[in-house]
């Protein structure tokens, strides 16, 4: 087995950031380098091309992993995008007008969701969902929000982990604590599990009249069990309840859209981030005039929601998605991951196998037997070139059929080492960051 190259410069980086940050050293939790084989993983990139990263030790990395959080689905560096964002950079963007591009980007989106008329945007995912929160309590005059998934590290989301007394605090949602939440929200953002009809069904009879929403993620690793999301739409419709499709991470990669648009249900507000803009910062709040008319009337500004980069970046993306079909090109790469890579495990002996199950499979969360197993085969394939790991995989354009090759080669040597380690029984002492300490994720309401 050769020898693993240890990321010194990366490590020196990373305990001096842990000194400057508190809380883990990065901003974003699912960036945290401790939170798969620590000490190995990358914790810094000095350039990233197409599903390619290059560290500060200079290693050369095929991303199997998240690509950017889900938010890459063009790859790093797109040049399409990269040349419009730098065209509008030289030619200014910010000064005291606004940009129309980003009315040309409202009318982008309205036009691809025509069920939509309006729009209001924002930069990232979490300030996007809280404009939409505040748009929906501002149209109804109600104050309770029922969720399903994940939508941001704001208080009007974290406040259902306030739990319903002390007991329960930080209880709901497994890793996601909220310190720094008033109590007085306790109450005012109501948890149910997807697909659980009767759940669901419980948190609407019990709040009746009082919720302003129904925010969820319409799908993530299962789709809806069938009639879940029409049940929850003739729901909403009966109660006067806003239905918001959180499509932050499902957008664009299921389809070019949200992915309600494959699943036939359309919500009242959709909102986007994340791979709309392909790593430049965009989000979109869209909606039925009916249920925007609230933010005409509620306080909703900030001074870089209408600089110029983001809605360029995401116009650019948004034309090379359709012109390209990304969505499809995502979704076969997906499949044939999926179908690839257990007969390369299954041929050693090896489980290697799948959390998600869909029919269009644009995010894939793989599993192992075991952690150690997990561990061994993620530190083992980052000595190969490539990262990747049981906390999930976002295929992207750039994952070209070449690269994909590449990968399976490297990951049917190395589960062939696992299978060897295995059967001498000297795994577990193989593992080189086994006993480091690791950043934990956090649990979801929808999987």
């Amino acid at each position: 087995m050769s020898e693993i190259k240890i990321p010194v410069k990366g490590n020196e980086l990373y305990a001096h950031a842990c000194e400057r940050f508190p809380g883990g050293g990065t901003m974003l939790l699912s960036k945290n380098p401790t939170m798969r084989a620590p000490g190995l993983w990358p914790a810094y990139y000095k350039e990233a091309h197409g599903c390619e990263i290059i560290d500060y030790d200079d290693r050369h990395l095929y991303d199997f992993a998240t690509n950017g959080i889900a938010a890459c689905s063009l790859g790093f560096n797109d040049p399409d995008v990269t040349a419009a964002v730098i065209e509008a950079v030289q030619k200014g963007s910010m000064c005291s007008q606004n940009c129309y591009e980003e009315v040309m980007l409202a009318d982008k989106l309205c036009e691809i969701h025509p069920w939509a008329e309006c729009c209001r945007f924002a930069r990232t995912g979490g300030e996007t969902a809280a404009v939409a929160a505040r748009i929906a309590r501002a149209t109804t005059d109600r104050s309770g929000i029922a969720i399903c998934g994940y939508s941001g590290w704001t208080d009007w989301y974290i406040a259902v982990n306030l739990g319903e007394d002390e007991a329960h605090f930080g209880k709901v949602i497994d890793g996601m604590q909220p310190w720094g939440v008033p109590r007085e929200l306790r109450g005012t953002s109501l948890a149910f599990h997807f697909d659980d009809f009767d759940e669901f069904d419980k948190v609407i009879k019990e709040n009746r009249g009082k919720l302003a929403a129904v925010f969820m993620e319409p799908v993530r690793w299962a789709d809806p069990a069938p009639g879940f999301l029409e049940h929850i739409r003739e729901v909403c419709t009966k109660e006067g309840i806003l239905l918001i499709f959180d499509e932050i991470t499902a957008g664009w990669r299921f389809c070019y859209g949200g992915s309600h648009k494959l699943l036939g249900v359309n919500p009242d507000i959709a909102i986007f981030a994340k791979a709309m803009g392909n790593g430049h910062p965009c989000g979109a709040v869209i909606g039925t005039k009916e249920a925007m008319k609230g933010a005409g009337k509620a306080f909703i500004s900030s001074t870089y929601w209408t600089e110029r980069v983001g809605s360029v970046a995401a116009l650019a993306t948004l034309n090379k998605m359709e012109k390209i079909n990304s969505s499809k090109i995502i979704c076969d790469t997906a499949r044939e991951f999926m179908e690839t890579m257990p007969k390369i495990a299954a041929a050693h002996g090896v489980e290697y196998g799948f959390r998600n199950s869909m029919k269009w499979p644009a995010l894939v969360k793989p599993y192992f037997a075991n952690s150690d197993e997990a561990l061994f085969f993620t530190e083992q394939i980052i000595g190969k070139g490539f990262i990747h790991s049981d906390i999930g995989y976002d295929p992207t354009v750039a994952h070209t059929p070449e690269i994909r090759q590449l990968f399976y080669k490297a990951a049917d040597e190395v589960f062939g080492m696992l299978a060897d380690a295995k059967k001498k029984g000297t795994l577990h002492d193989q593992l080189i960051t086994v006993n480091r300490e690791t950043k934990k994720g956090f649990g979801r309401l929808n999987g």
